[in-house]
């Protein structure tokens, strides 16, 4: 029978998505892991691989259709033996109802000698959702995720009509990690409410009715920076600590270390500098470096940083796990790759999400300080201002002039109260004006 191809969903936030580009044509044949299309999501443009092998029977949507609904029939699959021919009138039926026949079909067709040893001997259940719907999974995938102690309840599948299948155990993280994907779809819902208060669309135009305008229609990455940002001002009680951190010493050991890694093609940025002070001043405050989880906080082990990236149209925040752990160097290099793949709109979902803290540099566009927005789950995110002349007293008491740097770390006051927040700032300024203690 043939098989549907479904609009995957290749983030946590994607509803809908662009299928930009079909990378096979009808009559082709694939195998599991062969690129089958470029679609945009809120994010990125990220190829879609098959799962399954067999030959491309029909398109279903064309390429560069916006507003593609997740789990909805964008091609179908011929196994051997089939034709075109095989292909109903109405491929694309709705979605409920395929769904209502999938669980009535699968049990019809379970083999007696497995009903018989029910009968004898009670067997675990098939695994449920949270709503209590049976979770459709291959034989394959149950086993890796009971070996890898994953429930499959918290994984979204990408085969036909949401199967889970091999790749998506193989891919999934640690348990640990789904407390806060689990709530998504309820903050996703409870984000498009708060997105949604306000006056409507219309009564906005008719305020500027007579008046000369440029309607700009919102994409996917506007509509969800919009959403998430809505909810987090509105529901994470936000408190602000504020700092003047002093970087001439920084300044003149970042010089020295960029003649001595000139060779190398290597050149260090002031913030590559803040993100290991960060990084360093998480593990030295290890209280501070956690997540908000809904009922629960979740302490990190390692200092995951996010950084702020600018794009045409919105922004990312890619993550540098480890950032406790590595180099200078080796954060600098890693720093400009996922800036450049952030606005090619190129970053893997795994490299934008986590981390439990964030910095956001508007220092290099001038800006002396800013109070930035806590990105949930994050706990924290520091606000950098720029670097300016400024005069000093010193510990002598005679007047100076020094290069200092405005800092604003918005907190998220359920996880992070307002001394453990002045430590971990503390921490922060002592690795930027002592920076070879980072080395150390």
């Amino acid at each position: 029978m043939p098989t549907e191809i479904l609009m995957p969903a290749l983030s946590p936030t994607m509803e809908e998505g662009t299928l930009a580009k079909w990378l096979v044509k009808e009559g082709d044949t694939v195998a599991s892991g062969d690129l089958l299309a470029e679609i945009e999501t809120d994010k990125a443009t990220m190829e879609f691989e098959a799962v399954d092998e067999g030959v491309i029977g029909k398109i279903l949507i064309p390429e560069g259709s916006e507003g593609v609904k997740v789990n909805s029939p964008i091609a179908v699959l011929l196994e051997d033996g089939e034709s075109a021919d095989d292909i109903g009138t109405t491929p694309a039926a709705p979605a409920a109802a395929a769904d209502e026949a999938a669980p009535a079909a699968s049990e019809e067709a379970a083999p007696a000698p497995a009903q018989a040893a029910a009968a004898a001997t009670p067997a675990p259940a098939a695994p449920q959702s949270a709503d209590g719907n049976r979770i459709f999974a291959s034989p394959l995938a149950r086993r890796i995720a009971a070996d890898k102690g994953l429930d499959l309840a918290q994984l979204n599948g990408s085969g036909p009509r949401g199967r889970i299948v091999k790749a998506d155990v193989e891919n999934a993280r640690p348990q640990v990690a789904a407390a806060p994907a689990a709530a998504a779809p309820a903050t996703a819902a409870a984000s498009a409410a708060a997105a949604s208060t306000g006056p409507s669309a219309d009564q906005v135009a008719r305020m500027y009715e007579g008046r000369t305008y440029e309607e700009v229609k919102l994409d996917g990455m506007r509509k969800t920076i919009a959403a998430r940002l809505t909810e987090a001002k509105q529901t994470v009680p936000h408190f602000y600590l504020r700092r003047d951190i002093r970087l001439d010493a920084l300044l003149k050991f970042r010089g020295e270390l960029n003649k001595q890694l000139e060779a190398r093609g290597v050149k260090l940025s002031v913030n590559d500098f803040i993100i290991k002070a960060c990084a360093l001043a998480l593990q030295a405050v290890p209280d501070a470096n956690a997540v908000w989880a809904g009922d629960r906080v979740l302490k990190m082990e390692a200092s995951d940083v996010a950084v702020a990236v600018a794009i045409e149209g919105g922004l990312f925040t890619p993550v540098l796990q480890n950032s406790d752990t590595k180099s200078l160097s080796t954060l600098s290099t890693e720093m400009k790759d996922l800036a450049k793949r952030a606005r090619d709109r190129k970053l893997a979902p795994h490299e934008y999400q986590g981390g439990s803290f964030a910095i956001s540099n508007l220092g290099m566009f001038g800006i002396d300080n800013f109070d930035a927005i806590v990105n949930p789950p994050h706990a924290g995110i520091l606000a950098v201002g720029a670097g300016v002349k400024k005069p000093v007293v010193g510990a002598d008491g005679e007047l100076a002039v020094a290069t200092v740097m405005s800092v604003t770390m918005s907190v998220d006051h359920r996880v992070i109260d307002g001394a453990l927040g002045a430590e971990l700032l503390n921490a922060i300024k002592d690795n930027l004006e002592n920076p070879m203690m980072m080395l150390a």
